[in-house]
């Protein structure tokens, strides 16, 4: 049985054509001499794990056994595209870790997104709701009021029918005269005072945005010297405070309201409570004994804005 030696110098002996199987005792020697290292040498230098002392023991067989078979790359730029090429198209960890982070990044904000939408459009929604019934408050529905008003706001309108008559509280509020309608004349205001009979509401107003006025009786009666008239039922008010403020009878005097062709008055005792011209363009106001009441507008003196004539009554309908 041949050695192990024996073999793989057999093996070298058939790679290399020029030397033959008798000289190769010869090769080895010229080898030796030429480079001064046998083949044998050469090939334990490769494989240095393997003895070739040509003991061929078990222990080197088995060595020689357990040996892996390295991969041999013949071509070194094939396989060093091939390199580049498996770890272009293989992500690396790390790459792969950053486009995790980044689809958990975009899902978290599409659903921040999707709740802070749903969260502005529920909100929104709540707030167009809100703000429909703040309208509705703020703008009640007056079913008594059949006409519009300069002056009358749902504040004024709930205040003055809590403080008009029993006997007229629940009726239609009817605009019998107004000048922006019916033109400036303290005579038309009279004769369209006689449409309806009873209480009806007097509310001016001056240039700074005061509204005022006072309670009468229709229609109102033109007396030829200074009468007074009314009942005790007759009051002022202003808004002058800030808001409606109500001044009845005191009972020191009977001066509830005076009518004349050119001059409209409440109250007296140093002064008119309010007194109007002919021709409905200016007036006067100041404290009256009758009604205990402070001046009216912001001055004593004041141009008017408007003069609104109001009655009251049950009917469903009422034609000016």
């Amino acid at each position: 049985m041949h050695t192990l030696k024996e073999k793989v110098t057999e093996k070298f002996s058939r790679i290399f054509p020029d030397s033959t199987s008798s000289s190769s005792s010869q090769n080895q020697a010229r080898l030796s001499s030429k480079g001064g290292k046998s083949l044998t040498s050469y090939f334990s230098y490769i494989i240095p794990s393997i003895g070739f002392d040509g003991s061929g023991s078990d222990k080197h067989r088995h060595e020689f056994k357990l040996i892996p078979s390295l991969p041999v790359r013949y071509n070194n730029r094939n396989s060093k595209g091939k390199d580049e090429l498996l770890d272009s198209h293989t992500p690396s960890s790390n790459t792969l870790n950053e486009k995790k982070e980044t689809r958990s990044n975009q899902a978290k904000d599409e659903i921040i997104d999707d709740k802070a939408s749903s969260g502005s459009r529920s909100s929104s929604e709540v707030f167009e709701e809100a703000n429909d019934e703040h309208i509705l408050l703020q703008k009640p529905s007056l079913p008594d009021l059949m006409d519009e008003s300069v002056f009358i706001s749902p504040n004024l309108y709930e205040f003055l029918c809590s403080s008009i008559p029993n006997i007229v509280k629940g009726c239609q509020w009817v605009l019998l005269y107004s000048t922006l309608k019916h033109g400036i004349s303290l005579r038309t205001l009279i004769r369209r005072s006689a449409d309806l009979s009873g209480p009806c509401m007097l509310i001016v107003g001056d240039k700074q945005g005061a509204v005022f006025g006072g309670l009468l009786d229709c229609p109102l009666k033109p007396t030829p010297k200074r009468k007074f008239q009314g009942t005790n039922q007759t009051f002022v008010f202003t808004t002058i405070y800030g808001e409606p403020r109500l001044f009845r009878s005191t009972g020191a005097n009977r001066y509830y309201y005076l009518c004349l062709d050119d001059q409209l008055a409440l109250g007296a005792g140093g002064n008119f409570a309010l007194c109007l011209d002919g021709d409905l363009l200016n007036g006067t106001s100041g404290p009256c004994e009758t009604f205990g009441n402070m001046c009216l507008a912001h001055k004593p003196e004041f141009e008017l804005k408007n003069v609104e004539l109001w009655g009251f009554t049950h009917a469903s309908q009422y034609l000016t």
